[in-house]
């Protein structure tokens, strides 16, 4: 669905990846025709990528933390200048099985989705499953996308 209206509007997609390593990616290519809207994506692991290639201030990752919102969302604003894209997703999250503190336990991801616009960012507490945590992740942020795009373009 995000792919249609992606498709149909003329506009294009890129995605900074962490927690989810690159399964929004697959997600989007899995679709047939999604070179027409999707114009590629980084999978920023660690803090260093974050920084170098996507622009992220590391001042943001010392004082709140890779797993935090402002983090997210200079991932997800990197990713437009980036790729010069319409739209971007980002997420950075702990996907499990650790990793986790009492303040960002295990599942718990942030994920931004931008354009020009604005930019949104939420944090979600997915569980302790590592497979199910990306999915859901990967699958959350396909539809805050679909969200942004309908609520810009309607």
């Amino acid at each position: 669905m995000v792919g249609e209206l992606l498709y149909k509007k003329g506009l294009t997609l890129s995605i900074a990846e962490s927690c989810t390593g690159g399964m929004i990616a697959y997600l989007i290519t899995s679709v047939p025709g999604s070179s027409r809207y999707f114009t590629g994506s980084v999978i920023a692991y660690s803090n260093i990528i974050k920084e170098k290639i996507l622009g992220v201030r590391k001042e943001s990752i010392e004082s709140f933390g890779a797993v935090s919102e402002p983090v997210v969302k200079e991932m997800a604003t990197g990713a437009l200048k980036l790729f010069g894209t319409d739209y971007s997703i980002a997420t950075s999250g702990i996907a499990g099985p650790d990793g986790g503190t009492p303040d960002k336990p295990v599942g718990t991801v942030w994920i931004s989705v931008a354009s020009m616009s604005g930019i949104k960012a939420e944090k979600f507490r997915f569980g302790n499953m590592r497979d199910t945590n990306i999915q859901k992740a990967s699958l959350t942020a396909l539809n805050m996308l679909r969200k942004l795009i309908l609520n810009e373009n309607s």
